[in-house]
């Protein structure tokens, strides 16, 4: 079974707590309101009547990511629920990023999320959020520098501790040699998953970088390191769509490599299952969006914050052949 991590289940029970708190009133009725809350979702009405506040998610997405279409759609949906007028643009270049937070900014905006791909060039804009009175929260990357910019909480995964569970698979998985593929340069989140990967692999590992943008020249890439190099075992990419570009060139390059990868949709459980794909880490993309839209309203509604000053994790989860066929309909469906 995946391997779920305490802080991703206490976080749950921490936001069923404070929302049971802050909606039902009483147990007398809570009931009926859990019930008309239910009905009002089924019915595309939100679950709430607090004010139509508009909150902003700001990601370093590149255009058709269906990772961040997982996550748009879980911020979309919480955005339903809690009554928000929900604002969504990317960008991949980061100071188009921080220029799109910018204008968010100047929409004052009451609640903005954003992605810290490449901190630096998002240093100063949330900073100027954070002073404009307007409660940040950051996902996905930059967890360990969320705290320092002044946002309430970070949502993701610790890329350091992801990197390391996929180091222990690996060994448990009998590897000697693994190809670890950036397709993003200067993505800090992205390099700190292979160094966490190298620092509990007991074989060997080396990074292998390719322009994401291009998907003809990842997998010219990979097969090119396969062909050179017969006796890498293991090729591990940070994205979903680069799982499929792995599986082409290991076939032309007439690799026996397994390949894995980070992040999970309907191809990478589908790959799972006829075992194309040995392993894939989940950070739960859909809850990173869901949840930073309800941590902002329940900011906004009532003043709470969650992490203690730590991030909330979603991840890692390490999901496997076993795993595939229960999370394949919610592949299908794009929440997972």
């Amino acid at each position: 079974m995946a391997r779920v991590r305490t802080g991703v289940r206490a976080m749950g029970a921490v936001l069923a707590v404070v929302l049971g708190a802050s909606l039902t009133g009483c147990s007398s009725t809570g009931g009926k309101r859990a019930e008309e809350r239910a009905a009002a979702a089924a019915e595309g009405r939100a679950a709430v009547n607090t004010p139509r506040w508009t909150f902003a998610m700001v990601t370093h997405s590149g255009d058709g990511d269906t990772f961040w279409d997982i996550v748009q759609k879980g911020a979309e949906q919480a955005a339903l629920k809690d009554n928000i007028n929900f604002l969504y643009s990317h960008n991949d270049e980061a100071n188009q990023q921080a220029q799109l937070v910018q204008t968010a900014i100047d929409k004052k905006v009451d609640g903005l999320i954003v992605s810290l791909a490449k901190p630096d060039a998002m240093k100063a804009v949330v900073a100027k959020a954070v002073e404009a009175g307007i409660p940040v929260v950051t996902v996905n990357s930059g967890s360990a520098e969320s705290k320092e910019f002044g946002a309430l909480t970070h949502i993701g995964q610790d890329e350091s501790i992801a990197g390391e569970a996929v180091g222990d698979e690996l060994n448990s998985r009998d590897r000697k040699k693994a190809l670890c593929v950036l397709h993003e340069q200067g993505n800090v989140g992205h390099e700190q998953r292979c160094a966490g990967a190298k620092k509990t692999f007991d074989g060997t590992m080396q990074n292998l970088y390719v322009d994401g943008t291009n998907m003809p020249d990842v997998t010219a890439s990979i097969e090119a390191k396969l062909q050179s190099d017969k006796s890498i075992d293991a090729v591990v990419t940070l994205g979903a769509p680069f799982a499929d570009a792995a599986v082409q060139a290991k076939q032309t390059a007439g690799s026996k490599a397994e390949i894995d990868t980070f992040d999970l949709n309907a191809k990478v459980a589908t790959g799972l299952q006829s075992d194309k794909l040995g392993f894939a880490v989940d950070q739960q993309p859909y809850l990173q969006g869901y949840e930073a839209v309800d941590l902002l309203w329940l900011y906004r509604y009532n003043r709470n914050v969650l992490g203690g000053g730590l991030p909330v994790l979603t991840g890692p989860q390490i999901i496997t052949k076993d795993d595939a066929d229960a999370l394949a309909d919610y592949t299908k469906r794009g929440t997972r």
